[in-house]
């Protein structure tokens, strides 16, 4: 009963936890399901020989598109060392001002990013994730090496994210990376120029158009694989979701008809085994009955009984989690490691108690149905035996 109670626990969790972070997904990404908003992904059978891209085609596309549209660009996980409390790697997230705008990153303490600065004389302000808070308050100073332009940079603390900040992926929204580690760095039209090859490839890999039409993508989509040979589609974010929830929705379909199973298997197998021990108990069952013994308090000792078994499996499910949450923070996976009571955040909370809503659902069904199958076996049985 354990085990199977713990395998239906382990995969209602798993399947609310998912619901949950998807929900937060589509709320974040909302802002970019409108017209006119158009998302790059580079083709799978894209296959650009390396000779055909080179900085000075890539400036010259940044200048296009700079001169042309209106574009959000954010590129994630460029990794530096930095020293910190938590001894954990740090990334650099460049993003531009549009894409500022709709990601709405709160803060925790400190102003918002400025993206008016001239690279090479003025202090570049920066956000930090809840992470660094310590080693690196608001107003503090980084002198540090950009990833990106390879010059040294001193970058300056404007303000400091909220604990747990992410960010969803475009095509899976359930999906994130998580900024506690990370430090994000405003880039305007002369950053990206002085950039390297990585980030202007990088950035092209989600950049986002706004307030553009179809013609004006398929503008875009000639012009970059033209002059770079690589080929990008351009979908909406509405056709994004589409192509998620297809086989979103069918792997959720499996794992909730597992689940569904195993709820059913464990509600028969506890109501038969209840049955049986009774009927091999009859005698006893019996003389208590005449001697004191009520339905009520046979009832009270059946929940405390699966109140028992559910606490078990919800302390081995909470520890698998916990275990789970902490391994990022010794594993030093910085986009993945998050703050939380006992290591958990707020879905794995709610995802918790979702599971305990399923097991008291699954606990007094099994209760009342075995009462109402004793109180149909005649006492009379059990004196004669």
């Amino acid at each position: 009963m354990i085990i199977l109670l713990f395998l239906a626990n382990y995969l209602s969790f798993t399947a609310a936890r998912s619901i949950i972070s998807t929900f937060q997904g589509f709320q974040q990404i909302e802002t970019l399901n409108q017209d006119g908003t158009f998302i790059a992904n580079l083709d799978p059978d894209s296959k650009a020989e390396d000779e055909t891209v080179n900085i000075d085609k890539t400036r010259k596309l940044y200048e296009y598109l700079h001169n042309n549209y209106t574009y959000a660009l954010q590129a994630d996980g460029f990794v530096t060392s930095l020293d910190n409390e938590h001894k954990m790697e740090v990334t650099f997230n460049y993003i531009n001002e549009e894409a500022y705008k709709i990601n709405q990153l709160r803060l925790s303490q400190g102003n918002h990013l400025n993206f008016i600065y001239q690279l090479n004389k003025d202090q570049i302000p920066v956000l930090v994730g809840a992470g660094l808070a310590k080693t690196y308050p608001v107003g503090s100073t980084i002198e540090i090496k950009d990833p990106v332009t390879q010059q040294l940079v001193n970058l300056n603390v404007q303000g400091v994210l909220k604990k747990n900040t992410y960010r969803s992926n475009f095509y899976a929204p359930n999906s994130k990376n998580y900024f506690n580690f990370s430090i994000f760095l405003p880039v305007n039209e002369e950053f990206i120029q002085s950039a390297g090859l990585d980030l202007h490839v990088n950035g092209l890999m989600d950049i986002a158009l706004l307030d553009s039409n179809e013609e004006e993508a398929m503008n875009l989509k000639e012009y970059i694989q033209e002059n770079l040979g690589m080929k990008f589609n351009f979908f909406t974010q509405q056709e994004n979701v589409d192509y998620f929830e297809e086989y979103y929705i069918y792997s959720l379909k499996i794992i909730c008809t597992i689940t569904l199973l195993l709820l059913l298997i464990i509600v028969c197998l506890a109501i038969w085994n209840n049955l049986i021990s009774i009927r091999l108990m009859i005698k006893d069952f019996t003389i208590n009955l005449v001697v004191g013994l009520s339905y009520s308090k046979l009832r009270a000792i059946f929940y405390g009984y699966f109140g028992l078994l559910i606490s078990i499996t919800l302390a081995l499910l909470f520890a698998l989690i916990a275990f789970n949450r902490y391994g990022f923070w010794l594993g030093k996976a910085n986009l993945l490691a998050t703050y939380g009571i006992f290591g958990l955040i707020s879905m794995d909370w709610i995802a918790l108690l979702i599971v305990l809503f399923i097991d008291l659902i699954i606990a007094f069904t099994i209760v009342e149905l075995t009462i109402k199958k004793i109180k149909r076996i005649p006492i009379s049985v059990g004196v004669l035996n």
